[in-house]
């Protein structure tokens, strides 16, 4: 399977949890926490990398499945969360990218008040 779309996704982990009554605890708390550590997994592969061995990660077959791996259990546990509070992950994101295009202005390079001027400029995600 090369992924499919985010819905079918979605259903295919629902239904996976629901198959073993998973559901008691799935709640939106313990999933939050479980995209938590999962979140953290990811970070402590690359947590005494060097920028540039950082780069390099998917070169090395074992660093490039612990990675997958981990991303994948973020999105698992991030499409889960959203499954149970109903929210649409897609519209969410492009809700943000939206107000995030007002909110941080593109800028020229080099000129007053450059690219990443304020602190702030530096995080899509804010």
């Amino acid at each position: 399977m090369t992924g499919g779309d985010v819905a079918a996704l979605q259903r295919r982990l629902v239904e996976f949890a629901a198959a073993r009554d998973w559901q008691p605890y799935h709640t939106p708390k313990n999933l939050a926490a479980a995209l938590s550590v999962e979140a953290s997994e990811l970070l402590e592969i690359f947590q005494w990398l060097t920028p540039e061995q950082a780069e390099r990660v998917m070169d090395e077959p074992e660093s490039a499945h612990q990675v997958a791996d981990e991303v994948a259990d973020v999105l698992a546990y991030l499409l889960q969360f959203c499954a149970v509070l109903g929210v649409d992950p897609l519209v969410a994101l492009a809700a943000k990218i939206d107000r995030n295009e007002v909110r941080f202005p593109v800028r020229r390079r080099g000129g007053e008040g450059g690219e990443g001027a304020r602190t702030g400029d530096r995080h899509s995600s804010e």
